[in-house]
């Protein structure tokens, strides 16, 4: 099978399914462009912003990416290429894409409210507490494991730590200019894209390497990223969205964008043979040790390259409180999947070229997203580039998706934590009224919240490790988009419109990620058993309380769904 000839028939599907579901979805849910959006209703000018589309959509996407497109198909390249075409393809369209529209249309017309808000007014307030304590636990996943993943590629490729630190300085020169100094949006455009890609230039001349600088061993070294990154969690999450959160993810799309478009035209003009198998069997050989079930394995693994609960966060905690007009939810949301699921596909090309014994060994030798990079460079050296650059272009790139997933998941977090202090029907976490619960008033504040967050992230990135991080957050991030599909499906039975379209989705994913946690929970079980706490303590209490919350949850869904 042809690379390029495979990809362009994603390209084709892609194209059909946003004409045509996408606007079946619309017309189901009454998407109306004369409806007044929460960005001007409730407009504060720090969350409730009204945002051109443009920068909406680079926002949004940059958010949602992060590692999970890139890490999981290559991951999930054992299983066959097939398996993971058709996972990604049709998941991307029937299942992530209309999560993704639904969750953001739900949150837009309940005032910009989060997903556990929307949760509250469908099943309860214990509903909605059981499922922000779930919402909470996946957020802290998520930031651990791609702290993680930056910090490897800071390691790895010093240049690209020079980058990422100087996109946070001109991204808050751009916010800064275009709504504090009324530049021109187009105007700041043109002059912040091109230094922006300065910085790449500057990063390769001057790359900050903290174990040549300061004489420290590669252990040090992490320590030291860590601190300075989950410090820049705690400064986006504080911060007014348009200062640092909103321009970054916007000017950072453009990094983005170009790093998709060279992988794009690579593939086309070196046109690979894809040399993996299109079926490696129902049980493989992981090349890390151990084996994997294709079921359920393959769908958690690919995990944010088909579907994400995480972007339902996203979606209702940033992206709508700053939607101008109901007629963005499409693009955007829809939109924004679709283009994630052609990144997965992207990141499967850049593996699938590989012979097994090839592709086995680069997964013992280096990071998922390592080898990404440099089958990717591999591809874009046809086009003239040379190799050492692309690789690093790449990988500045992929630094960039993880750091803007990175911020976004510290204040989606600080949101939940501050929603669970909330009484029952309040949806407001910053106004505190008089007689408000001593636990109110302690946790309810942006700093304290955001620094438990912080703190409950890097306690999980620096005591469970790292290895078997991956299995646990994507189980946990498929299971909460099935539970937001619930969600949705009492939404629409209470509003008396379709609900199959949602409802079988619904099924499947609760199906496939809850199996997937069950089996992880044995295994940490037993490691901890076998070999004490240190080898799977944390990551099976970690696994059995999802399950426990999911289970609850299910169950209060499943007494509404009947009710109704």
């Amino acid at each position: 099978m042809n690379g390029a000839v495979l990809l362009g028939l994603g390209c084709i599907l892609f194209l059909l399914a946003y004409r045509f579901y996408g606007r079946f979805i619309e017309r189901v849910l009454g998407v109306d462009p004369r409806q007044a959006t929460p960005a001007h209703t409730l407009r504060d000018d720090v969350d409730y912003v009204p945002t051109r589309p443009a920068i909406l959509f680079g926002h949004h996407f940059a958010s949602i990416a992060g590692a999970g497109p890139i890490v999981g198909p290559v991951l999930a390249a054992q299983f066959g290429w097939m398996a993971v075409v058709l996972w990604v393809v049709l998941g991307s369209v029937f299942i992530g894409a209309t999560h993704d529209l639904i969750a953001l249309f739900l949150s837009v017309r309940h005032q910009g409210r989060s997903i556990g808000w929307v949760i509250e007014s469908l099943m309860g307030y214990t509903g909605r507490m059981l499922f922000l304590t779930f919402c909470l636990l996946a957020l802290i996943l998520v930031i651990a494991q791609f702290t993680f993943f930056v910090i490897a590629t800071f390691i790895s490729v010093p240049a690209v730590s020079t980058a990422s630190l100087l996109f946070i300085l001109l991204a808050v020169a751009f916010g800064y200019m275009v709504y504090r100094m009324n530049v021109n949006f187009i105007v700041a455009t043109l002059i912040f894209v091109p230094l922006m890609f300065g910085c790449v230039y500057v990063g390769v001349r001057f790359p900050l390497d903290l174990q040549a600088l300061l004489g420290c061993s590669v252990g040090s070294a992490r320590s030291i990223w860590a601190v300075i990154l989950l410090t820049y969690c705690f400064a986006a999450s504080v911060l007014p969205v348009w200062i640092l959160l909103q321009p970054r993810d916007y000017l950072n799309s453009y990094l983005l964008y170009a790093m998709m478009a060279l992988g794009l035209v690579g593939i086309f003009v070196a046109a690979p043979a894809i040399q993996l198998p299109a079926f490696a069997g129902w049980e493989v050989a992981d090349p890390r040790g151990g084996t994997s079930l294709l079921f359920p394995m393959l769908f958690v693994t690919v995990a944010c390259g088909a579907c994400s609960g995480f972007h339902a966060l996203v979606a209702t905690g940033t992206t709508a409180k700053q939607v101008d007009n109901e007629r963005h939810l499409r693009p955007v949301a829809y939109g924004g999947m679709l283009v994630e699921g052609l990144l997965a596909l992207i990141a499967l090309m850049a593996v699938a070229w590989m012979t097994p014994a090839e592709y086995a060994q680069g997964l013992k030798e280096q990071s998922e997203v390592a080898l990404f990079a440099k089958g990717l460079a591999g591809f874009t050296l046809k086009l003239g580039i040379p190799l050492e650059f692309g690789k690093v272009f790449i990988s500045l790139a992929l630094a960039a998706f993880l750091m803007t997933t990175l911020d976004t998941a510290t204040r989606l977090a600080r949101f939940t934590f501050q929603e669970l202090f909330l009484p029952r029907g309040e949806a407001d976490v910053q106004r505190i009224v008089p007689g408000a619960s001593w636990a109110r008033m302690i946790f309810s504040g942006r700093y304290t919240a955001t620094s438990v967050v912080v703190f409950a992230s890097g306690t999980l990135l620096l005591g469970a490790g790292t290895q078997g991080l991956w299995p646990i957050f994507a189980s946990a991030n498929q299971l909460l988009a099935a539970l937001t599909l619930l969600g949705a499906t009492l939404w629409l039975i209470k509003h008396k419109r379709k609900t199959t379209f949602v409802f079988i989705p619904m099924i499947f994913m609760i199906v496939t990620s809850g199996a997937a946690l069950v089996k992880l929970f044995f295994q940490n079980a037993l490691a901890w058993q076998a070999k004490g706490f240190a080898a799977g303590g944390i990551l099976a209490l970690s696994t059995g309380g999802l399950i426990v919350l999911a289970v609850v949850l299910v169950f209060f869904g499943g007494v509404r769904l009947l009710k109704r």
